[in-house]
C-alpha cells in the first residue's frame, strides 16, 4: 500500500491510497472539510466525508503526470516504469505548477 498527503495551497487536503491490489482512494481530512468546504481538488471530487474509489488512478491525479519527454526524463532518473502511475505523481509532483502538491506520506511528517 502506497499513499500520499494531497495539499491544494498549502494545505493538507487529503490522503491519496493506492492498495495493495491496485485499487485507488482519496479522502478529504476531516480538518480540511471543517475549514475549507467549498475549495475542491477537481470537480468531479468535491468535499465530502465520503472516499472516493476508482479501479484506476483518478484523471484529475493522472493529469498531473509529466508527459512526453519529460515524462522519459522522469522514468529514466527515478527509474519508476512509466505504467507505475502513483510511483510516478509522488515521485514528480512535490512541486506541480497549480495549486495541488502531491508528497509521499512516509517523507513528510505528520502535519
Amino acid at each position: 500500500m502506497r499513499q500520499a498527503i494531497i495539499k491544494y495551497n498549502l494545505v493538507k487536503a487529503g490522503i491519496l491510497t493506492e492498495s495493495d491490489s491496485g485499487e485507488y482512494v482519496f479522502t478529504y481530512e476531516n480538518e480540511y472539510i471543517k475549514n475549507y468546504p467549498n475549495q475542491f481538488i477537481t470537480f468531479n471530487m468535491p468535499v465530502s466525508n465520503r472516499s472516493y474509489t476508482s479501479k484506476r488512478l483518478f484523471p484529475f491525479f493522472d493529469g498531473l503526470i509529466p508527459e512526453g519527454w519529460l515524462l522519459n526524463i522522469a522514468a529514466e532518473s527515478w527509474r519508476i516504469n512509466k505504467n507505475d502511475r502513483m510511483g510516478l505523481l509522488m515521485a514528480c509532483c512535490q512541486n506541480a505548477i497549480g495549486a495541488v502538491s502531491v508528497h509521499p506520506l512516509n517523507f513528510i511528517d505528520n502535519e
